[in-house]
């Protein structure tokens, strides 16, 4: 069941729903770095409560530790989350995408508005980690939209005469989303380990 060669299979059945996650995230990074008022207004408080965390952490006797704990738990909750609730027609999955996207193309702005160097900010903070994270979310945000994609079907096939004439296969798919949902996690623990050690030292 927890095959990685199933999983990958799964990615393939799924990639309509890939293309879709990575469109809105690449909508929400566009909306960000665009840096209107009602967008820095959205984001902001989503910012200034990671900037929180981070001075939280750094004075812990063991920031590595705890920035890994941090990240993996986070990342990890609100990944299966996506997936979950994506039974309620896909919008959390996509509010998700856009917000995420949002906030990266905000920091991104922001950096390059104060002079700071954009090659260090994406190489060295973003690239090292964000190369397993963002596939990640971005997969785990494909399932929950075909999991709702999947709801809104359903319902249109409650009317169907024989058993056999319904086209949705929940067994199959909620199989391959909970082989989704392990190897995410997996996939999240590497990058919250890189995240915590690599990128914590370069960008310190």
């Amino acid at each position: 069941m927890l095959s990685l060669r199933r999983f990958f299979l799964d990615l393939s059945r799924y990639k309509k729903m890939i293309w879709i996650s990575l469109l809105l995230f690449t909508i929400g990074i566009i909306l960000g770095a665009a840096g209107s008022e009602s967008i820095a207004r959205l984001v902001a408080p989503q910012l200034e409560s990671l900037q929180g965390y981070s001075r939280q952490l750094s004075q812990s006797p063991m920031p590595e530790l705890s920035f890994f704990k941090f990240i993996f738990i986070n990342n990890a909750v609100k990944s299966v989350a996506v997936i979950l609730l994506g039974a309620l027609l896909g919008l959390f999955p996509a509010i998700f995408l856009l917000m995420n996207g949002m906030v990266l193309g905000m920091v991104v702005s922001l950096a390059a508005s104060q002079g700071e160097n954009l090659f260090d900010l994406i190489v060295l903070g973003l690239l090292p980690h964000g190369i397993i994270e963002i596939p990640a979310i971005l997969i785990a945000s494909a399932f929950g939209l075909q999991f709702g994609y999947l709801v809104l079907k359903g319902v249109g096939e409650l009317g169907a005469r024989d058993r056999g004439d319904r086209t949705v296969k929940w067994g199959e798919f909620l199989t391959s989303a909970g082989r989704g949902a392990f190897w995410i996690v997996i996939f999240l623990l590497v990058a919250a380990v890189i995240e915590s050690t690599i990128t914590y030292y370069l960008v310190r």
